[in-house]
């Protein structure tokens, strides 16, 4: 199911588990902890990160990783979209299956970004917003790890949610615009 859902080019993230979205996990930065309502250990983050991922699923992270280790301890294949705090992507060549540099629009109403944008014709599934007047709307879904209780979410509960119906599909607007 998750698999029709996605672009060509990325249907390969589906190994026959689940896709996951995470974002922000900022290990080993003090100063993120700092600003989070409810702060755990990085320990514990990646423990509750593991606690819903397997060997054959796939995790995206929408940026902000802080220490890359970290990365080395969570199961499933790993996909990095670079974050504000981020190093330059063959920093990550070792401790990610793919990394990209920016915006990705994985389906036809489905753009991944780490800053939340504002696009008529997709769900934007974003990080970066760790306030607690978040971005969380029909087009918005806010997956900083505090805001979804350290537990990566699924595509597939994203998909089932309808909130996807309520995006424009771009490609029936430009065919119809003659």
């Amino acid at each position: 199911m998750q698999v029709k859902h996605l672009y060509h080019s990325f249907r390969h993230w589906y190994r026959g588990g689940t896709i996951f979205f995470y974002s922000d996990p900022h290990f080993s930065d003090i100063e993120a902890n700092a600003f989070r309502a409810n702060p755990i250990t990085d320990d514990d983050q990646v423990k509750s990160i593991n606690s819903v991922l397997g060997k054959k699923d796939t995790i995206i992270i929408l940026g902000d990783i802080g220490n890359p280790e970290f990365l080395k301890q969570i199961k499933g294949y790993k996909v990095l979209l670079l974050g504000n705090h981020d190093k330059g992507a063959s920093f990550y060549k070792d401790y990610v299956d793919e990394v990209f540099e920016g915006p990705l629009m994985i389906s036809h109403k489905i753009l991944l970004t780490h800053e939340p944008v504002e696009f008529k014709y997709a769900y934007n599934i974003h990080g970066h917003d760790h306030s607690k007047t978040t971005y969380q709307d029909d087009k918005h879904l806010n997956i900083c790890a505090e805001h979804i209780n350290y537990k990566p979410i699924k595509l597939k509960d994203i998909v089932t949610s309808g909130k996807l119906s309520k995006i424009p599909d771009i490609h029936n607007v430009a065919s119809s615009s003659k």
